[in-house]
């Protein structure tokens, strides 16, 4: 794997150092294949016109593969797990119904619950059954049921959903959005020495101190 500035490369990520985009840093450094990242900052690239008509909502990382658009980060880790099926990072088809649950689950009810609790949006008992989270309790249990069930969250293989489910749990635990409970630990502890997670982490972080966001 290697980025590359060739404009002629079919797969182009457009990200900023300081975001979300860490996390398809770490899927595309997974999967191996030569990508083009696109830098962009917060303020004007992101909503300059040209950008929007990539992703409509401003925001980073956003991914082009042979013409189509793909955002949102469990989108786009589910997307690179089948774009790029030699990675072994998805199950076979028969066996995805944990893969799709949890990485979805992150992507929904778990951010939920967690950036609400952040804003300190506070979801009265009447108002539970109107959130996907219910609690944010019953989120961060269910969650922790998830990644002690196996060794992985989908099974005993890592896949394109322990990038994602990986990701929000180690940024939580270092914020103190999510708890350090014992299940959490252990996961994560499977997870940090993953070579392509130390390559992307070093490529971020050399990005942001280059571009003072460090």
């Amino acid at each position: 794997m290697a980025i590359t500035e060739s404009l002629d490369c079919d797969l182009v990520f457009y990200t900023n150092p300081m975001s979300r985009g860490r996390i398809v840093r770490w899927m595309l450094e997974e999967v191996g294949s030569d990508y083009r990242q696109v830098l962009l900052d917060y303020d004007t690239q992101m909503k300059a016109d040209d950008y929007l008509a990539i992703n409509p909502m401003g925001k980073v990382p956003a991914l082009v593969h042979r013409g189509q658009v793909v955002t949102e980060c469990a989108a786009i880790c589910a997307y690179l797990a089948d774009a790029f099926s030699d990675a072994g990072l998805a199950p076979e088809p028969k066996d995805r119904a944990a893969y799709y649950r949890w990485l979805f689950f992150a992507a929904g009810p778990l951010e939920a619950a967690v950036m609400d609790r952040v804003l300190q949006a506070n979801v009265s008992r009447d108002q539970e059954r109107m959130v996907g989270y219910g609690t944010y309790e019953q989120t961060v249990s269910a969650i922790a049921g998830a990644v002690s069930a196996n060794d992985y969250v989908a099974g005993d293989r890592f896949s394109a959903a322990d990038v994602y489910v990986g990701s929000h749990l180690m940024w939580g635990m270092e914020f103190g959005s999510i708890p350090r409970r014992a299940e959490f630990e252990s996961y994560v502890a499977r997870l940090i020495e993953r070579p392509a997670l130390v390559a992307a982490k070093a490529i971020d972080d050399a990005l942001a101190a280059q571009t003072g966001q460090g």
